[in-house]
């Protein structure tokens, strides 16, 4: 079976798609995510769009799916990479993508979730082992 691989990079994970997606995949990635934001306790996901030259309706919502579920597991998502045909395709379907914060490319999209997870205050402090402060 097909799968688009996931990167775990430290508490985010990075999703590159590559190919077209069609809509068995998209329930795969959706999956897949899911158990591997479980799995290590994920703070946020980074799905890179850059190389889809189209996105329909399915896949928005699938996209608007991810964020939803990544958001009750604890985790924010950006999607970075949207070529502006893709956002104008969306924004012509009256695809909102509630959830999913949008960043021009990965390193902006990185700064996104580091943002998120600080304001968050996830941030533990520990304390020494010998109890003094």
């Amino acid at each position: 079976m097909e799968r688009i691989p996931i990167l775990r990079m430290g508490q985010f994970l990075l999703v590159t798609i590559q190919v077209d997606m069609h809509d068995r995949l998209a329930l795969t990635l959706q999956e897949d995510l899911t158990s591997r934001i479980t799995e290590h306790g994920s703070r946020g996901v980074l799905i890179d769009i850059s190389s889809l030259e189209i996105v329909d309706s399915f896949i928005g919502r699938m996209l608007a799916n991810i964020a939803s579920i990544a958001r009750v597991l604890d985790a924010d998502t950006v999607v970075v990479g949207m070529q502006p045909a893709v956002a104008i395709t969306l924004v012509e379907l009256g695809l909102s993508l509630p959830g999913v914060r949008t960043a021009l490319n990965v390193e902006k999209g990185v700064a996104l979730l580091n943002a998120a997870v600080a304001s968050s205050g996830a941030m533990l402090e520990v304390d020494d082992a010998d109890g003094e402060d």
